[in-house]
Formats: structure tokens, C-alpha cells, sequence
């Protein structure tokens, strides 16, 4: 069992209104230290081994999980804790 971990940002120059939102609300808040503020997501699988599963997680990704156009990832393949 593997543990995958996506991590989807927006492309550079694409508008993040909500990272705007978190910048502006942190400047209210006296950080004014902060410049700018881009909000992700983090997604996690847990999967079956095989011989290609670092092909079937890009295939997921570029399908379903992030928006290629606007987006980019990172994968993260680590073993899967048994408990």
C-alpha cells in the first residue's frame, strides 16, 4: 500500500481571489509583513502497489484531481503506515 499526496497550486499569474481574501485579512489583522497569500489543496490517496502506479497517479491528476490549464501538482509517493 502506498500513500500518495497531491499538492495542487494555482499556475503563476492566474488571480487567487481567495489567497487575496487571506492577505487582506492579515493585513487588517496588523501582519502587514505578508505580500501575497496563494491557497492550494492538498489531496490524499491511499493506493495498491503495481508496476505502474506513478503513471496511473499522473493520469488521475491531469483527468480529475487538478485543472491542468490553470493549475500545477506535485505527487508524493511515501509507504503507507500499518496499524
Amino acid at each position: 500500500m502506498k500513500k500518495i499526496k497531491v499538492h495542487i497550486t494555482l499556475k503563476e499569474g492566474v488571480l487567487d481571489p481567495q489567497g487575496k481574501a487571506i492577505q487582506q485579512s492579515l493585513h487588517a489583522l496588523g501582519y502587514e509583513e505578508v505580500e501575497e497569500a496563494r491557497v492550494g489543496k492538498m489531496i490524499e490517496l491511499q493506493v495498491e502497489e503495481g508496476p505502474h502506479i506513478e503513471a496511473r497517479i499522473k493520469e488521475m491528476c491531469d483527468k480529475l484531481l487538478a485543472n491542468p490549464v490553470i493549475e500545477n501538482y506535485q505527487v508524493t509517493l511515501e509507504e503507507a503506515v500499518q496499524s
